[in-house]
């Protein structure tokens, strides 16, 4: 891979803003419909009293610019590249925002997402993942022999993999970009030994189909919280990371410019310590970060972990309605498993609305999660009552 800007298709993404409106968009009025997404717009209409129906989720256009540019300088600062992970939103019009900010491309998890991201133009990305399957091998060969400016590459954990890659793409005018992947004790993908990771480069080498660029890896499913144990794991993953990159240059499977990438949301700042700098003279590494839950953040599991966490923004809000009051210490929500995050915590109330009025909420508390309800618990002299909107974190 080069160094080039990375690029979305600006007439995609114009063509987004010219879709019409009807019943397939969720929540939205239905005095918009038939207007185009760019009308609707222009219309500035009132979240609360313009009929829009719960649950809704916003974003805080002021919270995702501050994301973008905190990210983009501390990445800066560090002497990392991005290549954030577009499934947080899979929004075209956010993957362009992220790359004026700087990203060096985008990642995808699996060939569903890379076409949407190619159906927008996106001319550089990682898929941090395996990709072995036949038909979307052959799509991927006509990608790239279709557009010279489309750079791509994918991890291969297994001699198995590089095989069948091998065999997938036969005939094809260029040749795919591949990182051998380090896995980790306890961890997902990967390959779990230096024996393993030098047969595969070996495979990698003799195929006519496949280029070895780099080392790539993925530390966050090592650990799970901030403490120094966690860290350490991370970090001493992360050192066989290096170990392993050093090992495959001086033997002759890597060269010119050479891609290392790890980095989720939770711990990319140990992933800038151990991979931004101190390489052996003569290696041109690009070290690269693919986290990318920093642009919305949470109000949950990063707020407490992400190592910015205390300078990223919350950039998403869910509001519900109260549709009934059981009780005086219940009440439920217009708001289900169907309609929010929840894997990582559940909703945070956070504000309440009634007559145009809004009021913070303290002592509220989700306590479960049904298809369409949230089940809030209410402390002693709760404001809320039937019909008021509450706005929740996620």
């Amino acid at each position: 891979m080069t160094s080039s800007d990375c690029s979305v298709n600006p007439g995609a993404l114009a063509a987004l803003r010219e879709e019409p409106l009807d019943w397939r968009f969720k929540s939205i009025p239905s005095a918009l419909w038939g207007l185009s997404l760019a009308d609707a717009a222009a219309q500035r209409l009132s979240l609360f009293d313009d009929g829009f129906l719960a649950p809704l989720v916003v974003l805080d256009a002021d919270a995702l610019e501050h994301n973008l540019r905190t990210m983009a300088a501390w990445c800066a600062e560090h002497g990392v590249r991005l290549a954030p992970h577009g499934k947080t939103t899979m929004a075209p019009q956010l993957f362009a925002r992220q790359i004026e900010h700087g990203a060096w491309g985008m990642t995808a998890a699996n060939a569903g997402q890379l076409r949407v991201y190619r159906a927008f133009g996106v001319s550089r990305v990682l898929l941090a993942n395996q990709l072995v399957d036949p038909a979307a091998l052959r799509w991927l060969a006509a990608e790239l022999d279709g557009d010279d400016g489309f750079e791509f590459s994918c991890w291969v954990d297994s001699v198995r993999s590089a095989e069948l890659m091998t065999e997938a793409l036969q005939g094809t005018r260029r040749q795919v970009d591949v990182l051998v992947e380090l896995g980790g004790e306890g961890g997902r993908t990967g390959a779990r030994d230096e024996a393993t990771a030098l047969a595969i480069a070996e495979t990698v080498q003799s195929s006519p189909a496949l280029r070895l660029t780099g080392v790539g890896g993925y530390e966050g499913a090592l650990a799970h919280d901030s403490s120094p144990h966690s860290k350490e794991i991370v970090s001493g993953y992360l050192r066989r990371l290096r170990e392993l990159t050093i090992t495959l240059a001086q033997r002759g499977f890597l060269g010119g410019q050479i891609v290392v990438t790890a980095g989720g949301s939770a711990y990319f700042d140990l992933v800038a310590a151990e991979l931004a700098g101190g390489w052996p003279d003569g290696l041109d590494v690009l070290p690269v970060l693919r986290s990318g839950a920093y642009v919305t953040h949470d109000d949950g599991f990063y707020r407490s972990i992400s190592p910015l966490g205390h300078r990223f923004r919350p950039a998403l809000r869910a509001w519900a309605q109260v549709t009934s009051k059981p009780a005086d210490e219940l009440a439920l929500l217009t708001m289900g498993k169907r309609d929010a995050s929840f894997d990582e915590g559940l909703p945070e109330p956070q504000l309440f609305r009634r007559d145009g009025v809004t009021g913070q909420l303290a002592g509220h508390e989700v306590t479960a999660m049904n298809d369409q309800h949230s089940f809030l618990s209410l402390p002693p002299g709760s404001p809320l009552r039937v019909g008021d909107w509450v706005g929740l974190g996620l």
